[in-house]
């Protein structure tokens, strides 16, 4: 019931991404569908229906992958001060996302068999009779329980994914290295292992302070206000240099305006080191050529190779495209440094640092996008040569895959702009021109752009010349 509450009074931009998300199911359920009423259909290879239902597995992905990033960013479900005490705490949050997801699959699930339903003519009366309508299995009864599992997946994966993702994650309470148990004077235990200048005990005063430990916590000093003042006076010091840093946005957690209950305010993910480069670049310039090495063997030597395909062709550029994925963070805070090197400027530097902060956030769905747009060119010059057409239900496979990477970027894109709001607004504040977020958002566009689009070309046309060899 919360979870229908919070559906119907979200805003009208998260009701567009719960609808992109619903659509997204309701193409994969209808792909789906579609591989069981080819299984349905005249006798014939089983293995060519099989081969039919794995490559759904693509459109799956790619919706469940759109519909953890339509989750994290759900204002509803995000935590905030005080739903602890009203039974909301952080683990009920996330079953109330997993069940928003659940629902929206759910409802593009019906969509799907509905659609079916009338294309077979079991509510029209009138059967579908163009091209594809072999996928249909019309005048054969449906099995229930086949339908029913098919129906299931996607919000079931779905549902599980954003479980996953947003659970509460806790660091653990064990005793850190540098703060263990070690021995004073004399084997006494003590706290910690910071250790004490000579005389330090001889001095005036010293053993009061240790009284409030002891017997007599009357004795202890007590500060005086300059000495209470400092550590005061040092922590506004501190969040006043925090707050001029693009990376650390003290507005993050409590808005533009102080609060803590803005749902707009702030990101549910918080915004990686920039200091730290992505880890995943040598792995994934080592799998980009381990796939494009795969590719040429199976094409040279015919590995897997039947009669109208050879399936053990596409394990390259699958491959490659996971290479291509994995390296997209690492790309992204190679741009960010690229941006500030050389003398840079205000505005370089502004959009270099901004890219090496957001380098996970952006550059994962971004190395996705590119991967896909690699893959479908290097198979569809497999499957396709010679300039031949492709059918209606490669096509809408095709456009729900990079439909759902692009959406997803796109709501990345949302996310980290939404995060370094406090960053433009002190911008602002200093005197800054109200052109300058905006040029620094153009200059981050066109250097990723720079970089990654003449990356997935060569990638792709790598991938199609080691198929065609």
């Amino acid at each position: 019931m919360l979870a229908l509450r919070l559906t119907r009074g979200a805003r009208p931009a998260v009701q567009l991404r719960r609808f992109l998300v619903a659509a997204a199911s309701a193409g994969t359920g209808f792909l789906l569908l579609c591989a069981l009423g080819h299984a349905l259909g005249p006798p014939g290879a089983p293995s060519a229906s099989l081969l039919r239902l794995a490559w759904c597995a693509a459109p799956l992905a790619a919706t469940v992958y759109f519909a953890v990033a339509v989750a994290r960013t759900d204002p509803g479900t995000r935590p905030r001060s005080g739903l602890s005490a009203l039974g909301l705490g952080p683990v009920r949050l996330m079953a109330v996302s997993a069940t928003t997801t659940a629902l929206t699959c759910a409802l593009g699930s019906v969509t799907a068999l509905l659609v079916f339903l009338h294309l077979r003519g079991d509510l029209t009366g009138a059967p579908f009779d163009g091209s594809g309508a072999d996928f249909l299995a019309a005048g054969r009864p449906l099995p229930l329980p086949a339908t029913l599992t098919l129906l299931t997946l996607v919000p079931g994966s779905a549902s599980a994914a954003v479980a996953v993702a947003l659970r509460p994650r806790e660091r653990a309470a064990g005793p850190s290295r540098s703060g263990r148990t070690a021995y004073g004077r004399f084997g006494a235990y003590r706290a910690t292992a910071a250790r004490e200048t000579f005389g330090a005990y001889g001095r005036f005063g010293r053993h009061l302070e240790t009284a409030a430990h002891g017997r007599r916590p009357s004795a202890a000093r007590q500060p005086t206000p300059e000495e209470a003042q400092a550590p005061l006076q040092t922590q506004t010091q501190q969040d006043r240099l925090r707050a001029d840093l693009p990376g650390q946005d003290t507005e993050r957690a409590h808005g533009p305006h102080g609060t803590q209950d803005d749902p707009d305010s702030a990101a549910a993910v918080p915004a990686s080191g920039a200091g730290r480069a992505p880890s995943g670049l040598p792995w994934g310039i080592a799998v980009l050529a381990v796939g494009l090495a795969v590719g040429a063997y199976a094409s040279r030597t015919g590995v897997g190779a039947v009669t109208g395909g050879r399936p053990g062709a596409p394990a390259g550029p699958v491959l490659a495209a996971v290479g291509l994925a994995l390296a997209g963070p690492g790309l992204t805070h190679l741009c960010g440094r690229l941006l500030q090197s050389v003398r840079p400027g205000a505005l370089r530097l502004l959009a270099g640092r901004l890219l090496m902060t957001e380098a996970t956030r952006i550059g994962r769905p971004l190395g996705v996008v590119c991967a896909v747009l690699s893959g479908a060119y290097a198979l569809g010059s497999l499957y396709y040569p010679d300039g031949r057409s492709a059918g209606p239900l490669a096509l809408l496979g095709v456009l729900l895959v990079t439909g759902c990477t692009a959406a997803t970027l796109m709501t990345a894109a949302v996310e980290a702009k939404r995060a370094h709001a406090g960053t433009t607004a002190a911008l602002l504040r200093l005197g800054a021109p109200p052109s300058t977020p905006r040029r620094a958002a153009a200059l981050r566009a066109g250097t990723l752009l720079a970089l990654f689009g003449p990356l997935t070309v060569i990638v792709a046309q790598l991938s199609a010349l080691s198929l065609a060899l």
